[in-house]
């Protein structure tokens, strides 16, 4: 059975304390949010914030905070691992590109349906009026008011 990391009875060291190559304590900060089989969580943020820091971090938060803290800390700094520079601020940026990139393809792709629907609905009823809606619709108006 384990509670936060660590065998009842055992008391092994959790990722934070191996790492660091001290001893454990029973109220050690870092257990209960770096578990001794997720070394790697640790490392990462050892790595980018500093064990000091990260343990200055948690004790400023409120213990129903400090979870959260944890997972924005390994977030960001497995993202700064993979990019030292912007680390996820260039993730975020690059997904805004993404999202940006699909809103122009759907604007078009709504543009065309409702150009092929004024053709439709034109050519079968009254041809004179489909010119008209064809001419403002490649006049650049907007058909779709976001």
């Amino acid at each position: 059975m384990k509670e936060s990391g660590r065998k009842l009875g055992a008391l092994s060291p959790c990722a934070a304390c191996k790492l660091l190559r001290r001893r454990c304590a029973q109220d050690c900060m870092f257990a209960p949010y770096f578990p001794a089989d997720e070394p790697q969580k640790f490392a990462s943020v050892h790595k980018v914030f500093g064990a000091s820091n990260v343990n200055k971090m948690l004790q400023e938060l409120p213990e129903h905070q400090r979870s959260d803290a944890v997972s924005s800390m390994v977030y960001e700094a497995n993202a700064r691992v993979r990019d030292p520079v912007y680390g996820c601020v260039g993730a975020i940026s690059s997904l805004q590109k993404q999202i940006d990139s699909l809103q122009t393809q759907l604007a078009i792709a709504q543009a065309e349906v409702v150009h092929m629907r004024v053709r439709q609905f034109t050519s079968s009823s009254n041809p004179g009026v489909m010119d008209m809606a064809v001419d403002q619709a490649t006049m650049g108006e907007s058909l779709w008011s976001c």
